[in-house]
């Protein structure tokens, strides 16, 4: 892979992570039409998604420092702490088990044959409609401090369907929080916070193992792909916080829509292959 394919990536990822549009499937899209010709890999992916989390990091700091010190303050017993913080902390620890577990579990599944191109044609149509059908029966009343335990492990599996190119994290987490009655800009800020723990996680594991083995992972493509997917991403979540308190999930639906349509269309004239 060569350095501008690898900042070409990274300023895909950048701009599609927080979207409900699948970045594991814009960058396995991608990779085959550029001149390398081929799948980025799932090390690849998880390992840039740290640039667009370091992101999270910078624009939520204050939530996150809230969070940490108000978890901290609840086990040393310290007295005052933010009851509202600690809870949330806890939720956002638990509700990120579910991939934790899930992507342990089907590692061999998730390089391999859940990266086939027709799947993810199908979830970026599939759950693109599910989305659409969230947003529209929605109460989208509810805000985060009336997120329960239960909603939050629900909102866990949700994001674990992600593990599947297509699906997307944000949009998984989204769809279920509006199923739930959250409003819009609780959903996705939440869906942004329950990401942190599960890609820091995921693309840490991916760097370590791939660490010292040229044939996983090059070190200066997946630098260079890793800082501009952290640039971009965090302009995409100023933007993308402004935006949904404005309008409805339909644009990104259809977008979706289009986009596994136009990759079917692909796969079936031979330009791109499934596997």
């Amino acid at each position: 892979m060569q350095i501008w394919e690898a900042a070409l990536l990274g300023l895909v990822q950048g701009l599609t992570e927080f979207l409900p549009v699948s970045s594991s499937a814009h960058l396995r899209i991608l990779g085959q039409v550029l001149p390398s010709g081929s799948d980025p890999g799932a090390a690849f992916t998880a390992i840039v998604q740290i640039g667009t989390e370091l992101a999270v990091l910078v624009h939520f700091r204050r939530d996150l420092i809230a969070m940490l010190r108000a978890v901290l303050a609840q086990l040393l017993r310290r007295p005052g702490y933010d009851a509202a913080s600690a809870r949330l902390g806890w939720i956002v620890a638990i509700g990120s088990l579910p991939i934790v577990v899930l992507g342990l579990a089907l590692q061999g599944a998730i390089e391999t044959v859940l990266r086939d191109l027709y799947l993810t044609a199908a979830m970026l149509i599939g759950f693109g409609l599910v989305l659409a059908l969230a947003d529209r029966i929605g109460s989208k009343t509810l805000t985060l401090d009336r997120l329960g335990w239960r909603s939050g492990i629900a909102l866990g599996f949700a994001q674990a369907l992600a593990l599947i190119p297509g699906v997307s994290r944000s949009g998984a987490t989204i769809t279920g929080a509006l199923l739930l009655g959250f409003s819009r800009p609780a959903a996705a800020r939440f869906s942004f916070l329950l990401a942190v723990p599960a890609v820091f996680g995921s693309g840490l594991y991916q760097l370590a193992r791939s660490w010292g083995d040229p044939q996983r992972a090059a070190l200066a493509p997946t630098v260079v792909a890793t800082l501009t997917a952290f640039l971009t991403g965090y302009f995409v979540i100023v933007g993308f916080m402004r935006l949904i308190s404005r309008i409805s999930f339909l644009p990104f639906v259809c977008y979706r829509v289009a986009l596994g349509l136009l990759l079917l269309a692909l796969l079936w004239a031979g330009v791109l292959s499934p596997g």
